[in-house]
């Protein structure tokens, strides 16, 4: 009899240590202030379900979940909008520990912000970020819509801005821009658009490509711009090899600012290996991790 009751004391502390382990492993993922997440489409898995699989194995937080190719088509080429096919998404995001930091309308990079009938773009995106319980959409203002060299286009591009804040703010969301402006117009710009649901998604490959400090770019532009940082470099060298970025500087920063949210890796690839996926987003996830989680 005493040693039933011994064998019961004993698997009630093994459960109890079990149960304390894992509450400490979700308390601590919940509390940490940086997350890392890869674009899916870079990983060449644009809205494919393999995305989370590959993020996990180079342990990746997350990914930034793409809305698919646009094109000429009236609206992105997304099987968010499927509940069947979403519901996969969902399920293989849970199953693998991989969160969604954003979802990405990617189409932007060639596709006109400014002059094509965006409606069912951002509708559908938004329905998506809804249905996903996902906060941020990601708005990159590409190529045609380069606020540098086609000045002209800003009036409507703020109008367009302002009707897409109202919309996504309907669920509590965020539609984070990325624009080729300095920190100091791009602020210009967001306080123009003059809503709280219209943020940066701050790239440091544009402010290095236009010689500007990241650390000064990100202090000028403030948290409460800030929506999500694109933290990686045009491709070249790692992340942890390049000279020209001061990741510890950059982490200092954000630090007194008090800023926390995703940093994703867009580029940053040896061109050695430039097609070597696990080791160009391996290296640069670890290496992220390395300086803002540790």
């Amino acid at each position: 009899m005493k040693s039933k009751k011994h064998l019961f004391i004993a698997m009630l502390v093994v459960m109890s240590t079990t149960f304390n382990s894992c509450a400490t492993a979700q308390s601590s993922n919940k509390k940490q202030k940086y997350k890392v997440a890869v674009c899916d489409w870079m990983i060449l898995k644009r809205q494919k379900l393999g995305a989370f699989g590959l993020a996990a194995e180079i342990k990746a937080d997350g990914i930034e979940l793409d809305m698919g190719g646009l094109g000429n088509r009236p609206t992105f080429d997304s099987k968010l909008g499927d509940p069947i096919e979403r519901q996969k998404f969902l399920d293989k995001s849970k199953e693998t520990g991989v969160g969604i930091s954003s979802i990405a309308m990617s189409g932007f990079y060639a596709q006109s912000f400014a002059t094509r009938e965006i409606t069912p773009m951002i509708a559908d995106c938004i329905k998506a970020m809804k249905d996903m319980n996902v906060k941020v959409a990601y708005l990159p203002l590409g190529t045609q819509t380069d606020l540098v060299k086609n000045p002209e286009l800003r009036p409507e591009v703020i109008k367009r801005l302002q009707w897409a804040g109202k919309e996504v703010g309907k669920i509590g969301g965020v539609i984070a821009i990325e624009t080729s402006l300095s920190a100091t117009e791009e602020k210009k710009l967001l306080d123009e658009v003059g809503s709280k649901y219209i943020k940066s998604s701050f790239n440091f490959a544009n402010a290095l490509d236009n010689k500007r400090d990241i650390s000064s770019e990100l202090k000028i532009l403030g948290k409460k711009h800030l929506a999500q940082i694109h933290a990686s470099n045009t491709d070249q060298f790692w992340l942890e090899n390049d000279k020209a970025i001061d990741m510890p500087k950059i982490k200092q920063t954000l630090d007194e600012m008090k800023w926390s949210g995703w940093l994703i890796v867009e580029r940053s690839r040896d061109v050695t290996q430039v097609n070597n996926v696990k080791a160009n987003y391996g290296a640069n996830v670890a290496y992220l991790k390395k300086i803002f989680q540790n």
